[in-house]
C-alpha cells in the first residue's frame, strides 16, 4: 500500500482538529447569571474584571505566564469563545491568532477591540499612523501599549463601551467600575512619576530580552534597548546582540533585566560578554499567579517600576 504524502497527513489532521472544534463548539454554555466573556490575555483579563465586576465571568486565554505570541488555541478555549458574549482583544497585531479564532469558534458576540483610539507607536519606537496594525514585526506597531498608564486610560473606557453593548443593563455598574478605576489609574501614574524624577534623564538606561516597553520609555523618560524585536518568536542577530554588547560596556549601562514570558538565555548570554548581573526581572506581557509579585495590571506596573529605578541608580 502506497503510504500517504506528509500533506496529505497533515490536511487529515487539520481536518481532525476542525471536527473537533465544531463539536467543542456545540456544547451547551455555562448555567450562569453573569455576563460570560473573554479576555485574549492575563493583563487585559484584570482590566477587564476590575470593571465588570461581579456582574461578569471573564475567561483568560493566556494564562499568567504564558507568552500571548506564541499561542495557540485549544478545542477547549474555542468551545469558550464561542459561547462569550463579548470578547476583549488587544489589538495592534499583538494576538495574530484572535480572528482565525472567532471565525472556528462561531463566534456571535461583541468583539471589543480595547487600543482603539490609542495612539500606537511602531516597533522600534517611532509614531504609528494606524490603532489596527496587522503584522507583528519590523515595521508594524508596536501592540504593547499597556505599558503607558495613560493609554490603559483608553483601554479602561473602551472596555466599560464594550461591557454596555453587551449587558445594557448593567452599564451604569460598568460606568461606575470605570470611573473608580480611571481614579487609581490617575494616582499610579503620579507614583510612577514620583519614582522617576530622583533619577536623572542620562541615567535611565535599561536592557531587557524583547521590545516590550517603549511605550513605557516614551511616557516615563526611559531609555530601553533590546536585542530582539516587539515580538519573542523573532530571533536577535548576531550583530544586534554584538552591537547592544559594545554599547553597554561604552555607555556602563547597569540595568539588565530578563522578563517573566521570554527565554533568559539571551540575557544571560549579554550578561556574561559585558560582565553586568542581571537585575532581576520584568513583567511585560503577563501576569503573574495571585501569590506572585504581579497579580494585576497595578501590581505589575508598580513592581516593574520599584524595580527599574533600584537598578539604574546602581542599588
Amino acid at each position: 500500500m502506497k503510504t500517504p504524502s506528509i500533506s496529505t497527513r497533515l490536511r487529515h489532521t487539520a481536518g481532525l482538529l476542525l471536527s473537533t472544534l465544531g463539536l467543542a463548539v456545540a456544547a451547551p454554555a455555562p448555567a450562569s447569571d453573569k455576563v460570560q466573556a473573554v479576555a485574549t490575555f492575563s493583563i487585559l483579563g484584570d482590566l477587564v474584571q476590575q470593571i465588570g465586576g461581579d456582574r461578569v465571568d471573564v475567561t483568560v486565554l493566556v494564562a499568567p505566564g504564558g507568552d500571548s505570541h506564541m499561542f495557540q488555541p485549544s478545542p477547549t478555549q474555542a468551545r469558550r469563545v464561542g459561547q462569550a458574549q463579548v470578547l476583549f482583544s488587544n489589538g495592534l497585531g499583538y494576538e495574530p491568532w484572535v480572528l482565525r479564532l472567532l471565525q472556528s469558534a462561531r463566534f456571535k458576540g461583541q468583539h471589543t477591540v480595547v487600543s482603539a483610539g490609542v495612539s500606537p507607536l511602531k516597533a522600534g519606537g517611532g509614531a504609528a499612523p494606524d490603532a489596527h496594525g496587522h503584522q507583528h514585526g519590523h515595521g508594524a506597531n508596536d501592540p504593547h501599549a499597556w505599558q503607558d498608564v495613560a493609554r490603559v486610560k483608553r483601554y479602561a473606557q473602551n472596555i466599560a463601551t464594550g461591557l454596555c453593548t453587551a449587558d445594557r443593563t448593567g452599564c451604569p455598574v460598568y460606568q461606575r467600575n470605570e470611573q473608580a478605576y480611571q481614579a487609581e489609574l490617575d494616582a499610579l501614574d503620579r507614583e510612577i512619576r514620583a519614582a522617576w524624577s530622583a533619577v536623572p534623564p542620562a541615567q535611565r538606561q535599561v536592557i531587557t530580552s524583547h521590545d516590550a516597553f517603549a511605550y513605557y520609555g516614551q511616557a516615563y523618560g526611559v531609555r530601553f534597548l533590546a536585542a530582539q524585536g516587539s515580538n519573542t518568536g523573532s530571533n536577535a542577530s548576531v550583530q544586534n546582540v554584538a552591537k547592544l554588547v559594545r554599547q553597554i560596556k561604552a555607555e556602563r549601562i547597569q540595568a539588565l533585566f530578563v522578563e517573566n514570558i521570554s527565554d533568559p538565555r539571551l540575557v544571560e548570554q549579554i550578561a556574561r560578554e559585558t560582565g553586568t548581573r542581571p537585575a532581576g526581572t520584568l513583567f511585560s506581557d503577563s501576569l503573574t499567579a495571585a501569590d506572585g509579585p504581579a497579580p494585576s495590571y497595578l501590581a505589575l506596573m508598580r513592581h516593574n517600576t520599584h524595580a527599574l529605578v533600584k537598578a539604574v541608580q546602581g542599588r
